[in-house]
């Protein structure tokens, strides 16, 4: 039996193409609250908006609830200006989540052979042009080719010259 899936394909296609490492400028685009025995988390939705190369692309991660990682949920709640008065209540309204713009560094790691984005940092959106000359790096092609090239540049001969 067939079935058309409206939007799969754009889903499948999303998958393939990763970002590489590196700081952004995003938006929230969704956040959605998931209960889970050990870890509650909020998994988002956030659309890259610079560098411009990346506009299109979107990251998908988890930030979770956990008391461990209740500091790095205050944090991107900080730098994205969440409205302070829910934040000093304890209290996170999705709705106010949704169009938060901010700055957030990512890296990537892989779990049961599935790249997953990591969260690391978060900074306010007013950083973005100070963050920005650190420019997104794609990791190289072949490590074994990058390691190639760093053994050859070390044991190339050093010109020197004679006093």
């Amino acid at each position: 039996m067939k079935r058309q899936l409206p939007g799969l394909s754009e889903a499948a296609q999303e998958s393939r193409t990763s970002l590489p490492d590196g700081i952004y400028l995003v938006r929230v685009d969704s956040a959605q609250y998931s209960w889970h025995a050990q870890k509650p988390f909020y998994s988002l939705r956030l659309s890259v908006l610079e560098p411009t190369e990346f506009v299109e692309s979107s990251i998908v991660s988890r930030l979770y609830c956990t008391v461990k990682a209740m500091w790095k949920l205050a944090w991107f709640l900080r730098d994205f200006l969440y409205d302070p008065e829910l934040l000093s209540q304890s209290e996170i309204d999705e709705r106010a989540l949704l169009s938060l713009v901010g700055v957030v560094k990512i890296s990537h790691t892989v779990v049961n052979g599935i790249r997953l984005p990591n969260l690391d940092g978060f900074a306010p959106a007013s950083k973005w042009q100070e963050l920005s000359a650190t420019p997104a790096v794609s990791p190289p092609a072949n490590d074994a080719t990058a390691w190639k090239e760093k053994k050859r540049e070390k044991s190339s001969p050093k010109h020197r010259v004679a006093p």
